[in-house]
């Protein structure tokens, strides 16, 4: 999949891999999770309110567009959290009990 972003400058910063939905996406040293993300692909998440895939939208923390979560349920801002090695997240639907 061709990423939302491209890359071109910094390239020597050292990289890494996170996973998101169970795929390996590369990170470099410095970037958020954003940054990682739509470099690697053409959306952040899906919506959980049904209104198709976000990218995020103010990229300052404010507008609650880009939340992602880690594998044992806590909240991220995609925009304002570093990518770290190891990092296991999960997009759309946020990892709580189904109360239907």
């Amino acid at each position: 999949m061709v990423g939302l972003l491209r890359r071109v400058r910094e390239l020597d910063r050292p990289a890494f891999a996170i996973t998101v939905d169970g795929e390996a996406v590369p990170a470099r040293e410095g970037d958020t999770l954003l940054v990682a993300m739509l470099s690697a692909g053409a959306r952040l998440r899906t919506s959980e309110f049904g209104d198709g895939p976000r990218a995020g939208f103010c990229l300052m923390g404010a507008c609650q567009d880009c939340w992602v979560w880690t594998a044992d349920g806590r909240r991220l801002r995609a925009c304002s959290t570093p990518a770290t090695p190891g990092l296991t997240l999960t997009t759309g639907a946020g990892p709580w009990p189904d109360l239907a």
